[in-house]
Protein backbone atom coordinates (compact mmCIF):
# COMPACT_ATOMS: atom_id res chain seq x y z
CA UNK A 1 0.00 0.00 0.00
CA UNK A 2 3.07 2.60 0.47
CA UNK A 3 4.58 1.76 -2.20
CA UNK A 4 1.59 1.95 -3.86
CA UNK A 5 0.58 5.54 -2.41
CA UNK A 6 3.98 7.04 -3.58
CA UNK A 7 3.32 5.91 -7.01
CA UNK A 8 0.01 7.80 -6.70
CA UNK A 9 1.89 10.91 -5.35
CA UNK A 10 4.22 10.80 -8.07
CA UNK A 11 2.10 10.43 -10.76
CA UNK A 12 -0.57 13.15 -9.28
CA UNK A 13 2.88 15.39 -9.12
CA UNK A 14 2.13 16.46 -13.16
CA UNK A 15 -0.58 16.81 -15.50
CA UNK A 16 -1.61 14.27 -17.50
CA UNK A 17 -0.09 16.62 -20.61
CA UNK A 18 3.05 17.14 -19.04
CA UNK A 19 3.51 13.03 -18.25
CA UNK A 20 2.83 12.24 -22.62
CA UNK A 21 5.67 15.33 -23.06
CA UNK A 22 8.05 13.50 -20.65
CA UNK A 23 7.29 10.04 -22.32
CA UNK A 24 6.78 11.09 -26.41
CA UNK A 25 10.20 13.28 -25.47
CA UNK A 26 12.17 9.84 -24.20
CA UNK A 27 10.77 8.57 -26.80
CA UNK A 28 11.60 10.00 -30.14
CA UNK A 29 14.88 11.46 -28.95
CA UNK A 30 16.34 7.98 -28.17
CA UNK A 31 15.77 7.62 -32.01
CA UNK A 32 17.18 11.10 -32.62
CA UNK A 33 20.11 10.60 -30.37
CA UNK A 34 20.94 7.33 -32.91
CA UNK A 35 21.42 9.91 -35.35
CA UNK A 36 22.77 12.96 -34.49
CA UNK A 37 25.85 12.27 -33.74
CA UNK A 38 26.68 10.12 -36.61
CA UNK A 39 25.04 12.30 -39.22
CA UNK A 40 28.00 14.64 -39.88
CA UNK A 41 30.57 11.34 -40.24
CA UNK A 42 28.07 9.40 -42.41
CA UNK A 43 27.45 12.30 -44.98
CA UNK A 44 31.51 13.36 -44.80
CA UNK A 45 32.12 9.90 -46.07
CA UNK A 46 29.29 9.77 -48.80
CA UNK A 47 30.83 13.07 -49.94
CA UNK A 48 34.35 11.67 -50.08
CA UNK A 49 35.98 13.55 -47.60
CA UNK A 50 33.97 17.31 -47.80
CA UNK A 51 33.52 18.97 -44.86
CA UNK A 52 31.40 21.89 -45.86
CA UNK A 53 28.88 20.37 -47.84
CA UNK A 54 28.14 17.78 -44.69
CA UNK A 55 28.08 20.93 -42.39
CA UNK A 56 25.45 23.28 -44.85
CA UNK A 57 23.03 20.04 -45.06
CA UNK A 58 22.73 19.52 -41.50
CA UNK A 59 22.59 23.01 -41.25
CA UNK A 60 19.73 23.51 -43.32
CA UNK A 61 17.22 21.80 -40.46
CA UNK A 62 18.18 24.48 -37.81
CA UNK A 63 17.67 27.37 -40.76
CA UNK A 64 14.55 26.40 -41.23
CA UNK A 65 13.76 26.36 -38.24
CA UNK A 66 14.46 29.54 -37.45
CA UNK A 67 12.63 31.07 -40.45
CA UNK A 68 9.52 29.06 -40.24
CA UNK A 69 9.57 29.49 -36.09
CA UNK A 70 9.44 33.47 -36.61
CA UNK A 71 5.28 32.77 -37.18
CA UNK A 72 5.39 29.54 -35.86
CA UNK A 73 4.73 30.62 -32.24
CA UNK A 74 1.80 33.35 -33.53
CA UNK A 75 -0.02 30.51 -35.17
CA UNK A 76 0.23 28.15 -31.69
CA UNK A 77 -1.42 32.08 -29.98
CA UNK A 78 -3.91 31.96 -32.35
CA UNK A 79 -5.11 28.39 -33.67
CA UNK A 80 -3.64 26.68 -30.00
CA UNK A 81 -1.46 24.58 -28.55
CA UNK A 82 -2.35 20.72 -29.88
CA UNK A 83 -3.19 21.56 -33.68
CA UNK A 84 0.40 22.87 -34.37
CA UNK A 85 1.73 19.88 -32.08
CA UNK A 86 -0.13 17.36 -34.15
CA UNK A 87 1.10 18.93 -37.70
CA UNK A 88 4.41 19.05 -36.71
CA UNK A 89 4.66 15.60 -35.72
CA UNK A 90 3.32 14.58 -38.83
CA UNK A 91 5.93 16.35 -40.80
CA UNK A 92 8.65 15.01 -38.53
CA UNK A 93 7.67 11.38 -39.18
CA UNK A 94 7.27 12.13 -42.67
CA UNK A 95 10.65 13.66 -42.89
CA UNK A 96 12.64 10.66 -40.74
CA UNK A 97 10.30 7.98 -42.93
CA UNK A 98 12.29 10.27 -46.22
CA UNK A 99 15.58 10.35 -44.76
CA UNK A 100 14.94 6.22 -45.11
CA UNK A 101 14.68 6.21 -48.36
CA UNK A 102 17.09 9.05 -49.65
CA UNK A 103 20.02 8.05 -51.86
CA UNK A 104 20.73 11.18 -53.61
CA UNK A 105 22.34 14.53 -51.73
CA UNK A 106 19.11 16.42 -52.58
CA UNK A 107 17.04 13.96 -51.11
CA UNK A 108 18.55 14.78 -47.45
CA UNK A 109 18.96 18.27 -48.41
CA UNK A 110 15.41 18.33 -48.72
CA UNK A 111 14.12 15.93 -45.90
CA UNK A 112 16.23 17.96 -43.85
CA UNK A 113 14.44 21.13 -44.57
CA UNK A 114 11.05 19.13 -43.94
CA UNK A 115 12.70 18.11 -40.06
CA UNK A 116 13.39 21.70 -39.49
CA UNK A 117 9.40 22.43 -40.52
CA UNK A 118 8.28 20.26 -37.69
CA UNK A 119 10.52 21.31 -35.40
CA UNK A 120 9.90 24.46 -35.03
CA UNK A 121 5.95 23.92 -35.19
CA UNK A 122 6.24 21.90 -32.35
CA UNK A 123 8.35 23.16 -29.18
CA UNK A 124 7.16 26.49 -29.19
CA UNK A 125 3.49 25.46 -28.80
CA UNK A 126 4.78 22.78 -26.04
CA UNK A 127 6.60 24.80 -24.17
CA UNK A 128 4.01 27.17 -24.31
CA UNK A 129 1.68 24.57 -23.07
CA UNK A 130 3.65 24.18 -20.21
CA UNK A 131 3.28 27.75 -19.07
CA UNK A 132 -0.49 27.45 -19.24
CA UNK A 133 -0.88 24.64 -16.98
CA UNK A 134 2.00 24.98 -14.79
CA UNK A 135 2.20 27.52 -12.09
CA UNK A 136 4.81 30.15 -11.84
CA UNK A 137 6.50 28.05 -8.83
CA UNK A 138 7.11 25.09 -10.60
CA UNK A 139 7.98 25.46 -13.90
CA UNK A 140 11.28 25.50 -13.06
CA UNK A 141 11.40 21.91 -11.80
CA UNK A 142 8.78 20.58 -15.24
CA UNK A 143 11.62 21.86 -17.62
CA UNK A 144 14.09 20.38 -16.07
CA UNK A 145 12.13 17.27 -16.06
CA UNK A 146 11.82 17.84 -19.26
CA UNK A 147 14.98 17.96 -20.23
CA UNK A 148 15.83 14.75 -17.82
CA UNK A 149 13.76 13.15 -20.49
CA UNK A 150 15.26 14.69 -23.46
CA UNK A 151 18.57 13.07 -22.11
CA UNK A 152 17.49 10.05 -21.58
CA UNK A 153 18.03 9.50 -25.68
CA UNK A 154 21.30 11.61 -24.80
CA UNK A 155 22.16 8.16 -22.09
CA UNK A 156 21.42 5.22 -24.41
CA UNK A 157 20.74 6.63 -28.28
CA UNK A 158 24.52 7.09 -29.33
CA UNK A 159 25.61 3.85 -28.20
CA UNK A 160 22.29 2.14 -30.34
CA UNK A 161 23.17 4.47 -32.80
CA UNK A 162 27.11 3.17 -33.13
CA UNK A 163 25.76 -0.11 -33.72
CA UNK A 164 23.10 0.53 -35.87
CA UNK A 165 23.69 3.49 -37.70
CA UNK A 166 27.25 2.64 -38.47
CA UNK A 167 25.47 -0.84 -39.80
CA UNK A 168 22.83 0.20 -41.59
CA UNK A 169 21.25 3.81 -41.44
CA UNK A 170 17.74 3.51 -42.57
CA UNK A 171 16.85 1.24 -39.85
CA UNK A 172 17.30 3.98 -37.65
CA UNK A 173 15.93 6.65 -39.66
CA UNK A 174 12.60 4.72 -39.62
CA UNK A 175 12.84 3.41 -36.19
CA UNK A 176 12.94 7.47 -35.53
CA UNK A 177 9.54 7.61 -38.28
CA UNK A 178 7.69 4.99 -35.62
CA UNK A 179 8.44 6.91 -32.62
CA UNK A 180 7.29 10.23 -33.96
CA UNK A 181 4.00 7.89 -34.88
CA UNK A 182 3.67 6.70 -31.34
CA UNK A 183 4.13 10.22 -30.26
CA UNK A 184 1.44 11.25 -32.39
CA UNK A 185 -0.83 8.26 -31.41
CA UNK A 186 -0.48 10.21 -27.81
CA UNK A 187 -0.95 14.05 -28.51
CA UNK A 188 -3.98 13.42 -30.27
CA UNK A 189 -6.06 10.69 -27.44
CA UNK A 190 -4.36 12.54 -24.51
CA UNK A 191 -3.42 16.19 -24.30
CA UNK A 192 -6.01 18.64 -24.29
CA UNK A 193 -6.12 22.27 -25.71
CA UNK A 194 -4.36 24.90 -23.25
CA UNK A 195 -4.88 27.76 -24.99
CA UNK A 196 -5.93 30.64 -22.73
CA UNK A 197 -9.72 31.30 -22.91
CA UNK A 198 -9.07 34.95 -23.35
CA UNK A 199 -7.36 34.39 -26.33
CA UNK A 200 -9.21 31.02 -27.59
CA UNK A 201 -13.04 31.56 -26.51
CA UNK A 202 -15.60 32.72 -28.69
CA UNK A 203 -17.65 35.96 -28.73
CA UNK A 204 -17.17 39.93 -28.92
CA UNK A 205 -14.51 39.30 -26.01
CA UNK A 206 -12.99 36.36 -27.15
CA UNK A 207 -12.71 38.32 -30.60
CA UNK A 208 -11.09 41.76 -29.19
CA UNK A 209 -8.42 39.62 -27.16
CA UNK A 210 -7.42 37.74 -29.97
CA UNK A 211 -7.25 41.10 -32.01
CA UNK A 212 -5.30 42.64 -29.44
CA UNK A 213 -2.84 39.40 -28.72
CA UNK A 214 -2.13 37.50 -31.64
CA UNK A 215 -2.27 40.21 -34.00
CA UNK A 216 0.45 42.38 -31.48
CA UNK A 217 3.90 42.45 -33.28
CA UNK A 218 7.02 41.38 -31.52
CA UNK A 219 9.36 44.70 -31.99
CA UNK A 220 12.86 45.24 -30.11
CA UNK A 221 11.67 48.16 -29.18
CA UNK A 222 8.65 46.42 -26.86
CA UNK A 223 10.31 43.20 -26.21
CA UNK A 224 13.48 44.20 -25.73
CA UNK A 225 14.35 42.17 -23.07
CA UNK A 226 13.06 38.71 -25.00
CA UNK A 227 15.60 39.58 -27.99
CA UNK A 228 18.70 40.15 -25.73
CA UNK A 229 18.07 37.30 -23.80
CA UNK A 230 18.00 35.49 -26.73
CA UNK A 231 21.12 36.72 -28.38
CA UNK A 232 23.14 35.95 -24.94
CA UNK A 233 22.15 32.29 -25.03
CA UNK A 234 23.44 32.42 -28.99
CA UNK A 235 27.03 30.93 -27.45
CA UNK A 236 25.85 28.24 -25.90
CA UNK A 237 23.67 27.23 -28.71
CA UNK A 238 27.29 27.17 -30.57
CA UNK A 239 28.52 24.88 -28.11
CA UNK A 240 26.13 22.19 -28.52
CA UNK A 241 26.03 22.85 -32.23
CA UNK A 242 30.07 22.13 -32.39
CA UNK A 243 29.25 18.68 -30.03
CA UNK A 244 26.88 17.64 -33.61
CA UNK A 245 29.68 18.37 -36.12
CA UNK A 246 33.19 20.00 -35.62
CA UNK A 247 33.46 17.94 -32.09
CA UNK A 248 33.50 14.36 -34.09
CA UNK A 249 35.96 15.47 -36.59
CA UNK A 250 38.28 17.16 -34.33
CA UNK A 251 38.29 13.93 -32.08
CA UNK A 252 39.17 11.98 -35.56
CA UNK A 253 42.06 14.24 -35.86
CA UNK A 254 42.87 13.69 -32.68
CA UNK A 255 42.57 10.32 -32.26
CA UNK A 256 42.44 8.75 -35.00
CA UNK A 257 40.50 4.90 -34.86
CA UNK A 258 39.20 5.28 -31.41
CA UNK A 259 37.15 8.55 -32.07
CA UNK A 260 33.78 6.91 -32.76
CA UNK A 261 33.70 5.29 -29.24
CA UNK A 262 35.12 8.48 -27.56
CA UNK A 263 32.55 10.44 -28.51
CA UNK A 264 29.97 7.67 -27.82
CA UNK A 265 31.09 7.31 -24.50
CA UNK A 266 30.97 11.16 -23.84
CA UNK A 267 27.37 12.06 -25.19
CA UNK A 268 26.26 9.18 -23.33
CA UNK A 269 28.18 9.96 -19.70
CA UNK A 270 26.32 13.01 -20.51
CA UNK A 271 22.65 12.00 -20.60
CA UNK A 272 23.27 9.96 -17.81
CA UNK A 273 24.16 12.45 -15.87
CA UNK A 274 21.50 14.88 -16.66
CA UNK A 275 18.54 11.84 -16.83
CA UNK A 276 19.51 11.13 -13.18
CA UNK A 277 20.72 14.64 -11.74
CA UNK A 278 18.78 17.04 -13.27
CA UNK A 279 15.63 17.13 -11.17
CA UNK A 280 17.36 17.09 -8.29
CA UNK A 281 19.71 20.22 -9.32
CA UNK A 282 16.71 22.02 -10.49
CA UNK A 283 14.96 21.20 -6.97
CA UNK A 284 18.29 22.37 -5.08
CA UNK A 285 19.08 25.11 -7.23
CA UNK A 286 15.53 26.81 -7.23
CA UNK A 287 16.38 28.76 -4.19
CA UNK A 288 19.04 30.25 -5.18
CA UNK A 289 19.46 33.94 -7.37
CA UNK A 290 18.57 33.31 -11.25
CA UNK A 291 21.59 35.37 -11.74
CA UNK A 292 24.05 33.37 -10.12
CA UNK A 293 22.93 30.43 -11.11
CA UNK A 294 23.49 31.58 -14.92
CA UNK A 295 27.11 32.97 -13.91
CA UNK A 296 27.96 29.62 -12.83
CA UNK A 297 26.50 27.82 -15.68
CA UNK A 298 28.25 30.14 -18.66
CA UNK A 299 31.67 29.23 -16.43
CA UNK A 300 31.10 26.10 -16.69
CA UNK A 301 30.36 25.66 -20.48
CA UNK A 302 33.74 27.75 -20.83
CA UNK A 303 35.74 25.83 -19.33
CA UNK A 304 33.73 22.83 -21.49
CA UNK A 305 35.03 24.67 -24.55
CA UNK A 306 38.70 24.83 -23.77
CA UNK A 307 38.63 21.12 -22.64
CA UNK A 308 37.09 19.93 -25.76
CA UNK A 309 39.40 22.32 -27.73
CA UNK A 310 42.83 21.61 -25.98
CA UNK A 311 42.63 18.34 -23.99
CA UNK A 312 44.81 15.75 -25.03
CA UNK A 313 43.87 13.26 -22.98
CA UNK A 314 40.72 11.33 -23.37
CA UNK A 315 40.05 11.39 -18.77
CA UNK A 316 40.04 15.52 -19.73
CA UNK A 317 37.86 14.91 -22.14
CA UNK A 318 35.35 12.86 -19.56
CA UNK A 319 35.82 15.66 -16.90
CA UNK A 320 35.15 18.13 -19.61
CA UNK A 321 32.04 16.50 -20.16
CA UNK A 322 30.82 16.34 -16.66
CA UNK A 323 31.80 19.89 -16.20
CA UNK A 324 28.90 19.90 -19.41
CA UNK A 325 26.45 17.66 -18.46
CA UNK A 326 26.36 20.31 -15.15
CA UNK A 327 26.62 23.62 -17.11
CA UNK A 328 23.46 22.28 -18.87
CA UNK A 329 21.48 21.48 -16.35
CA UNK A 330 22.00 24.72 -14.61
CA UNK A 331 21.73 26.89 -17.53
CA UNK A 332 18.79 25.34 -19.71
CA UNK A 333 15.97 25.19 -17.06
CA UNK A 334 16.46 28.62 -15.73
CA UNK A 335 16.84 30.44 -18.40
CA UNK A 336 13.43 29.00 -20.10
CA UNK A 337 11.41 29.45 -16.82
CA UNK A 338 13.14 32.88 -16.91
CA UNK A 339 11.50 33.33 -20.35
CA UNK A 340 7.93 32.24 -19.27
CA UNK A 341 8.29 34.95 -16.05
CA UNK A 342 8.58 38.01 -18.40
CA UNK A 343 6.08 36.66 -21.51
CA UNK A 344 2.91 38.05 -21.39
CA UNK A 345 0.11 35.15 -20.93
CA UNK A 346 -1.34 35.98 -25.17
CA UNK A 347 2.30 35.67 -26.32
CA UNK A 348 3.83 32.60 -25.06
CA UNK A 349 3.87 30.81 -28.15
CA UNK A 350 5.73 33.70 -29.55
CA UNK A 351 8.44 34.35 -26.82
CA UNK A 352 9.48 30.54 -26.65
CA UNK A 353 9.39 30.76 -30.78
CA UNK A 354 12.04 33.68 -30.68
CA UNK A 355 13.64 32.37 -27.55
CA UNK A 356 13.94 29.10 -29.34
CA UNK A 357 15.95 30.87 -32.28
CA UNK A 358 18.84 30.81 -30.37
CA UNK A 359 19.38 26.93 -30.98
CA UNK A 360 18.34 27.31 -34.73
CA UNK A 361 20.31 30.40 -35.35
CA UNK A 362 23.89 28.14 -33.90
CA UNK A 363 22.69 25.25 -35.39
CA UNK A 364 22.06 26.77 -38.91
CA UNK A 365 25.16 29.31 -39.24
CA UNK A 366 27.53 27.32 -36.54
CA UNK A 367 28.96 24.33 -38.33
CA UNK A 368 29.47 26.45 -41.68
CA UNK A 369 30.99 28.95 -39.71
CA UNK A 370 33.20 27.03 -37.38
CA UNK A 371 33.27 24.21 -40.14
CA UNK A 372 35.65 26.96 -41.83
CA UNK A 373 37.86 28.11 -39.09
CA UNK A 374 38.40 24.08 -38.28
CA UNK A 375 39.88 23.54 -41.90
CA UNK A 376 41.47 26.88 -41.27
CA UNK A 377 43.29 26.70 -38.18
CA UNK A 378 41.72 23.74 -36.06
CA UNK A 379 39.62 22.31 -33.71
CA UNK A 380 41.40 24.60 -30.74
CA UNK A 381 40.51 27.69 -32.11
CA UNK A 382 36.83 26.96 -32.90
CA UNK A 383 36.64 25.91 -29.56
CA UNK A 384 38.59 28.34 -28.04
CA UNK A 385 36.55 30.94 -30.09
CA UNK A 386 33.95 29.69 -28.25
CA UNK A 387 35.47 29.82 -24.80
CA UNK A 388 35.78 33.26 -25.07
CA UNK A 389 32.05 34.36 -26.63
CA UNK A 390 30.61 32.73 -23.40
CA UNK A 391 33.06 34.68 -21.08
CA UNK A 392 31.93 37.48 -22.28
CA UNK A 393 27.88 36.61 -23.37
CA UNK A 394 27.69 35.02 -19.52
CA UNK A 395 28.71 38.54 -17.66
CA UNK A 396 26.23 40.24 -19.75
CA UNK A 397 23.56 37.79 -19.35
CA UNK A 398 24.59 37.85 -15.46
CA UNK A 399 23.59 41.59 -15.64
CA UNK A 400 20.46 41.69 -17.44
CA UNK A 401 19.11 38.69 -15.10
CA UNK A 402 20.12 40.21 -12.01
CA UNK A 403 18.49 43.78 -13.33
CA UNK A 404 15.41 42.24 -14.09
CA UNK A 405 15.03 40.14 -11.09
CA UNK A 406 14.92 43.30 -8.60
CA UNK A 407 11.58 44.79 -10.15
CA UNK A 408 10.00 40.96 -10.19
CA UNK A 409 11.06 40.18 -7.13
CA UNK A 410 8.02 41.82 -5.61
CA UNK A 411 5.25 39.91 -7.74
CA UNK A 412 5.62 36.63 -4.73
CA UNK A 413 5.87 33.34 -5.26
CA UNK A 414 7.60 31.94 -8.53
CA UNK A 415 9.05 35.14 -9.46
CA UNK A 416 12.47 35.14 -10.64
CA UNK A 417 15.03 34.86 -7.45
CA UNK A 418 15.38 38.78 -6.06
CA UNK A 419 19.20 39.64 -6.02
CA UNK A 420 19.78 41.03 -2.83
CA UNK A 421 21.46 38.84 -1.93
CA UNK A 422 24.64 39.91 -3.45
Amino acid sequence: MLRKGRFAGLAGRYDRAIWIRLVGTALTTVANFMIRPFMVLYLYDKLEGSVLLPMLIVGLQPLTSMFVGLWGGGLADKYGRKPLMIGALVVNALAMAGFAVSEELWHFALFSILNGVGMSLFYPAANAQVADIVGPERRAEVFAALHAAFNVGAAFGPMLGLLVFTWEPKIVFAFSAVTFVAYLALVLRYIPETLPARTAGSGADAAGATAAGPSERLTFRGHGLLFAMTGLVVPISLLYAQVETVLPLHLQTMFADDYKMMLTTMLSMNGLIVMLLQIPVARWTESWATHRVVLLSYGLLACVALGYGFAPWFALLLFAEVLFSFGEMLSGPHLQKAVSMIAPEHMRGRYFSVYSMNMQLSRGLGPVAFGVVFELWGGGAAFGVIAGLLLVAGIAQYALVRGISKPRSAAGKGALKPAAET
